[in-house]
């Protein structure tokens, strides 16, 4: 792998404008699941409902009990940090190399890394409003009630998050879209790439260099310059101990 680690070295030293577009493997060393994997967030859910109806938005409305209960044990991950991998990102925007965060992840670690421009195609657990009178509350909200948590107003709080059946915020898709048409290297991390829309977004990029770092194949993985089958921490930890940045 050490080649490949030179040669990503040198398209980071050579790019002015990279974006990371990243997934849930991004997260996964800093101890948050994926979804449909072995041990992940859907495995196992429910023996009555796929985990697509317990976090889709007719469900929330229908048993808000009941989805804050799953919610709360299987998305909800307060005490997890940011890894080699949300630091390196976070770096290279700090040295003025990459420009935005593209990510499918709520989990809010790329913030907490130390990254500031991050479109969250899938919203944030940080993020939670109240559907009565629209005042929002952070996650302590959501952390410190047993049951459904309510504003002061008596209203339901609902997480700012992108459930099945509800459509991405269009401000942030076009937010994400403009910085990757404009990025002359996009590098992709720890996603497949097999969910729509977001990995749709790669369509729009027109630049110089495509990096892809996931641990298993995707379709996109014949038309990058360079793909990683390993672990992203790993990569990121040996490109960072090149002076990558």
């Amino acid at each position: 792998m050490n080649d490949k680690i030179k040669q990503f070295a040198d398209i980071v030293s050579k790019s002015d404008n990279i974006v990371f577009f990243g997934g849930a493997g991004v997260s996964t060393e800093s101890g948050i699941p994926d979804f449909r994997s072995a041990g992940g967030v859907f495995s196992g859910a429910s023996e009555e409902l796929s985990p697509e109806e317990i976090v889709s938005h007719g469900y929330f409305m229908a048993h808000p009990d009941r989805f804050y209960k799953f919610y709360r044990e299987r998305m909800i991950f307060p005490d997890a940090q940011p890894n080699a991998a949300h630091r390196y990102i976070a770096k290279l925007e700090k040295a003025g190399k990459l420009s935005a965060v593209v990510t499918q992840n709520i989990d809010g670690l790329h913030q907490a890394a130390g990254s500031k421009r991050v479109f969250e195609l899938h919203g944030s657990i940080h993020r939670n409003y109240c559907m009565r009178c629209g005042k929002f509350h952070g996650l302590d909200a959501i952390l410190s009630s047993r049951d459904v948590p309510r504003c002061d107003c008596g209203g339901i709080i609902k997480p700012d998050v992108v459930l099945y059946g509800e459509g991405l915020d269009e401000e942030v898709v076009t937010g994400a879209i403009d910085a990757i048409s404009r990025a002359d290297t996009l590098i992709i991390g720890g996603t497949s790439l097999v969910v729509y829309p977001a990995a749709s977004f790669i369509d729009f990029f027109r630049g110089k260099h495509l990096v892809i770092v996931n641990k298993s194949r995707t379709y996109a993985d014949g038309r990058a310059e360079l793909a990683f089958n390993e672990n992203i921490g790993e990569v990121f930890s040996a490109l960072d101990k090149l002076g990558g940045a």
